[in-house]
């Protein structure tokens, strides 16, 4: 019995890649955009897990008098802390391998920042600095994706 054509071509087909960054055939043909959203989304990653460290100690660690200070968060506190922690290792994660999930959890991970920053103002140490970093990455991650997807189909 006989596959249909399209079948087979299915079957057959490569797996694609998240971010291409060299052209089909073995030439190298970087583009500028791919190239910086790949170094871009490698920073970003290593930003997240000291994030994701620094949520983990405040979870974890004690204080002088042997009593977690994460003990004394408001309940609110302690689920953004722990929510925080977990996702910013993942997210990073993904950003680093430039997998296209990476880019969707980190993306919810710094939405996550900046609604806590609305609606918990006291959470963060610096609420203004850490909102402005917030959407300057957010706003260069999402030019650096459009940009790469346009020379992406210009090359199509």
């Amino acid at each position: 019995m006989q596959r249909s054509t399209a079948k087979r071509r299915v079957a057959t087909a490569a797996p694609q890649a998240a971010i291409v960054l060299q052209a089909p055939g073995g030439r190298d043909d970087r583009t500028r955009f791919g190239f910086a959203l790949m170094v871009f989304m490698r920073v970003t990653a290593a930003i997240w897990i000291g994030q994701g460290l620094l949520q983990w100690a405040s979870v974890l660690t004690t204080g002088p008098d042997g009593l977690s200070p994460f003990a004394a968060l408001a309940p609110a506190a302690m689920v953004a802390a722990v929510f925080f922690a977990v996702v910013d290792f993942i997210a990073s994660v993904g950003l680093w391998l430039a997998a296209p999930w990476g880019g969707v959890i980190w993306l919810v991970a710094v939405g996550a920042q900046i609604l806590v920053l609305v609606v918990m103002p006291g959470y963060f140490e610096h609420p203004l600095a850490t909102g402005l970093v917030d959407v300057a990455l957010m706003a260069a991650y999402l030019a650096l994706v459009w940009f790469a997807a346009q020379v992406a189909e210009g090359e199509a």
